[in-house]
């Protein structure tokens, strides 16, 4: 949308939207939230509202938490039909000797696609993800490569890979805002797969008893945490990716640089306090509901009604004070012909301490093109617009 709108092409301070006006919430705004990470993301997926952003786009060291996009390229493999969860990998010797925290697998095990997910989540198993990366791609190197390619085809910017498990290297790069973007994807397209972020215990062949734990501080403290993974190395501190649902409303939040589990894990509970406490969501309009009607240029009306494409929610600090400001925004007269569901513009709603929030406008109906009695219509406005400007009226 450009910014030279004529003056009738606008509304204002709530014009035609008194449900939006009717929404008055007392008290002060909200405070900001102080983290003691280095970095962080927060946000709500249904309304697509920030909530924090700390560093988000800053590139950093992600350690394990890289092992979402080895996940998510599973999955996608699943997905695809590439594979199953039956489908066996063979173990390599690079994978049995990489370090850190393991399975445990030896190369005279095949395991499962299941068997992998679970290790790699659970027990973040480097081993796994090493297999993993070698089934789908031959060798790691090459997997890392597919990794940032579809990273970038993911909107994931700030996100390169030089290998499957987050293990310390200047290539392994991921910013907390992309962390959030696979976090969000991981939930809302693998939702047949998404349930293992939340099993707590996971043996493999009652190996590892004492790598059998989810080491996501969340899951086990009752505040709806569902997934979905930890990280931790000398360079990149302590993180982690979480989500929660409270209500039926889900947040999703990122954190990293923190300096011991314990402040993870404090970090983590105060992030999702906050965001269902602070923040509370309102549905403002129905799908269909006409918002405004814009004026058709050459058309067989004159005007088409402006309505929202979908139910419209929106997030708003829990102790605002005042009524929403809202504008709609399009271009006028509107050429005919249109189609109906065409974006003709936006309603922006200005949110207290809060980006303001923009939402496409579509047509309520087709509009074809007019006749002769449109046309001539429209041609005497025209010249007495000319007329006008001629005489400076």
């Amino acid at each position: 949308m450009g910014q030279s709108f004529l003056r009738s092409g606008r509304m204002t301070a709530l014009a035609g939207l008194a449900l939006i006006g009717a929404l008055l919430l007392g008290g002060p705004a909200r405070a900001a939230f102080e983290t003691r990470a280095t970095a962080a993301y927060v946000f709500d997926p249904a309304t697509n509202t920030v909530l924090l952003a700390k560093n988000a786009d800053e590139s950093m060291p992600p350690a394990s938490m890289a092992k979402l996009m080895t996940l998510n390229m599973l999955f996608e493999a699943l997905r695809d039909g590439r594979i199953t969860l039956e489908t066996r990998f063979s173990v390599s010797s690079r994978a049995m000797a990489i370090g850190g925290s393991t399975m445990f697998l030896n190369d005279r095990d095949r395991p499962t696609v299941e068997e992998l997910i679970r290790g790699i989540i659970v027990q973040s198993g480097n081993d796994a993800c090493v297999v993993a990366a070698e089934g789908l791609a031959g060798t790691e190197e090459a997997f890392a490569r597919l990794m940032t390619e579809r990273a970038r085809a993911l909107g994931m910017t700030s996100s390169t890979f030089a290998n499957s498990t987050g293990w310390p290297h200047p290539n392994q790069r991921m910013s907390m805002r992309d962390l959030g973007i696979i976090a969000e994807r991981l939930i809302e397209e693998f939702p047949e797969y998404y349930g293992y972020f939340a099993e707590q215990e996971y043996a493999f062949d009652g190996r590892s008893p004492q790598n059998r734990f989810n080491r996501n501080p969340l899951l086990r403290l009752g505040i709806g945490a569902d997934g979905l993974k930890t990280g931790h190395t000398r360079e990149a501190g302590f993180g982690l990716v979480g989500s929660a649902v409270q209500d039926g409303r889900r947040v999703i939040f990122v954190i990293t640089g923190l300096e011991t589990e314990a402040q993870r894990a404090e970090e983590g509970e105060r992030i999702v306090n906050w965001a269902f406490r602070q923040f509370v969501q309102r549905e403002i309009l129905r799908k269909g509901e006409q918002v405004a009607a814009a004026r058709v240029w050459m058309g067989e009306i004159e005007r088409v009604g402006l309505v929202a494409p979908d139910d419209l929610k929106i997030l708003l600090p829990a102790l605002a004070q005042g009524a929403l400001e809202a504008e709609v925004i399009y271009r006028t007269p509107i050429l005919a012909p249109i189609e109906a569901g065409q974006e003709l513009g936006e309603l922006v709603i200005a949110r207290p301490d809060m980006e303001p929030m923009r939402v496409p406008l579509v047509a309520e109906r087709s509009v074809g093109r007019g006749g002769f009695v449109p046309r001539l219509r429209t041609a005497t406005e025209v010249l007495i617009g000319l007329g006008r400007e001629a005489t400076g009226l």
